[in-house]
């Protein structure tokens, strides 16, 4: 757990819920200013973290779980809550990630095409194109196994420690961390210590997606 994250999992649950950081603060009884960016760093450089009491009143005022917490700190999205009321169900395409690197599964977008995916069911994801997959090894153990299902959203944006699904122009698909990007590079990383990392020049990777849930 990481300070960045606990501070994207909070700006996340405020842009779920409409609202600014300052916005998700003052209906949380908090300070106006108590999530701004400029206190997210103390005088001395230290990283400065919100306190329980102010991320359990932030839960409370969003009608949040801690499970939903949990699951964007971890870079996914949150799950529904009973006090929104019920969100319709969405089924998106679903393929096994060994058979995601034959022809007429993507476009050269990457995006899925072709009919021989099957479906999953999932809480509602506002990218249109986004789709699944099923892990298959287990170079991601222990955070996701061998059978476990993927969300992965072309749209979403992808910062250094995300988890991502990448396609090689070679037509190798992978499911990784990311390690670093730069201008000319970007390095992987397997959470199983037991294999190894990656690195490939930019022009050698055909798309890169971000994974944002999985079905565990």
């Amino acid at each position: 757990m990481r300070h960045d994250d606990i501070w994207r999992a909070i700006d996340s649950l405020a842009a779920e819920n409409g609202l600014s950081a300052s916005g998700l603060a003052r209906r949380a009884g908090l300070d106006p200013t108590a999530f701004n960016p400029s206190k997210r760093i103390g005088p001395d450089g230290r990283a400065r973290w919100p306190s329980t009491e102010s991320v359990a009143k932030v839960l409370s005022a969003t009608g949040a779980g801690i499970e939903a917490f949990a699951a964007l700190v971890s870079g996914q999205v949150a799950l529904p809550s009973a006090s929104r009321g019920p969100r319709p169900g969405r089924r998106i395409p679903l393929i096994g990630l060994a058979q995601a690197g034959g022809e007429g599964f993507f476009d050269d977008g990457g995006f899925p095409v072709g009919g021989s995916w099957d479906e999953i069911s999932l809480p509602e994801i506002a990218d249109p194109n986004a789709y699944a997959l099923e892990i298959a090894g287990d170079s991601m153990e222990p955070v996701f196994r061998d059978g476990d299902a993927v969300i992965v959203s072309p749209a979403a944006p992808i910062r250094r420690g995300d988890r991502v699904v990448v396609r090689t122009r070679l037509g190798e698909v992978m499911a990784k961390e990311l390690k670093r990007q730069s201008a000319k590079r970007i390095e992987l990383a397997s959470l199983n210590p037991a294999h190894p990392d990656y690195s490939f020049e930019l022009p050698d990777v055909a798309w890169m997606h971000r994974i944002l849930w999985a079905s565990q």
